[in-house]
């Protein structure tokens, strides 16, 4: 068993690259993929949880592991892939996944300098992985149908392919992008079709990290909001998606995920108001059902 090329490229590749070394090619190192079961996996991921890992460090492991038998299926060296589908179970997460309000988005827009505010405007509206927006150049951009090709990514200053098959997909614009972006082409004195939308002086990638700490954590330190990560405005965006009404599996193309299961599982949010509407909806559907068939049973008595 070998790493695929896509845990180079991808800004996981870190995270990856441990699950492979520390878990899996000790326990299937020696094995020919072939010969890997659903069962050997199965197996394997149970011991893991019995050991005491937790349910997301056994969900990497799986997902590790699903990488390197998907890429074995593109490559036509298999012919299916034996993690595929797989559950964990009790997958929650370490740590609490922040998320915004629609409120708290308008008050962050408000108080963020260039070309953080922009980057959060896009991110929050588009769901897109900081990556994917720091990589984006400008014949990825049709402004004039609407839509955001991504095509490439981009981590510690190396440019790469999307995290995975799924992540290379075509996302609609919404009319505040569209203007964000004009905004951004309008400031640019030259902009050819290989150029980064966004760039530092020096017409290379902007460092999410230091747009993290000079800018969005003291934004959102003086504004009394979390203290949120990039990643953030991902879940910010699911969890809307899905509040007005779009699907999980519409959510899942947007964002870009291979697997269903983890735009359940890790990027909605239950959201009170939704919750008491949902509780509401019920109680009208079976209150009114109830109160036609209890008018029906009098009528029939009085007949």
């Amino acid at each position: 068993m070998s790493k695929s090329e896509g845990f180079i490229t991808s800004g996981s590749s870190r995270y990856y690259d441990v699950q492979l070394r520390c878990h899996i090619l000790p326990a299937f190192g020696t094995r020919r993929l072939c010969d890997l079961t659903r069962v050997d996996v199965q197996c394997f991921l149970a011991e893991k949880r019995k050991l005491g890992f937790s349910g997301s460090s056994v969900h990497g492991m799986r997902t590790a592991i699903s990488k390197v038998l998907q890429s074995a299926v593109d490559w036509n060296l298999l012919e299916q892939n034996a993690a595929r589908g797989i559950r964990i179970g009790d997958r929650a997460p370490k740590t609490e996944r922040l998320y915004l309000d629609p409120k708290q988005v308008v008050l962050l827009l408000t108080s963020l300098p260039e070309p953080c505010r922009t980057l959060v405007l896009v991110a929050v509206l588009t769901g897109m992985r900081i990556g994917e927006i720091l990589a984006l150049r400008w014949k990825n951009l049709d402004l004039v149908r609407g839509v955001i090709q991504v095509r490439e990514t981009v981590s510690e200053g190396k440019f790469g392919s999307p995290k995975t098959k799924s992540s290379r997909r075509d996302i609609p614009i919404s009319q505040p992008v569209r203007e964000a972006f004009q905004a951004q082409f309008a400031c640019r004195r030259q902009a050819g079709p290989e150029d980064l939308v966004f760039t530092t002086r020096k017409q290379t990638p902007l460092n999410p990290k230091n747009l993290l700490r000079r800018s969005l954590r003291p934004a959102c330190k003086a504004l009394g909001l979390p203290h949120i990560s990039w990643h953030s405005f991902r879940h910010t965006y699911a969890t809307q998606l899905v509040e007005v009404g779009g699907s999980i599996r519409t959510a899942q193309a947007l964002l870009g995920h291979s697997d269903l299961e983890t735009t359940l599982n890790v990027y909605t949010h239950a959201i009170p108001e939704a919750q008491r509407r949902a509780a509401d909806k019920i109680a009208e559907v079976l209150f009114t059902n109830v109160h036609k068939t209890s008018v029906a049973t009098e009528n029939e008595k009085v007949n």
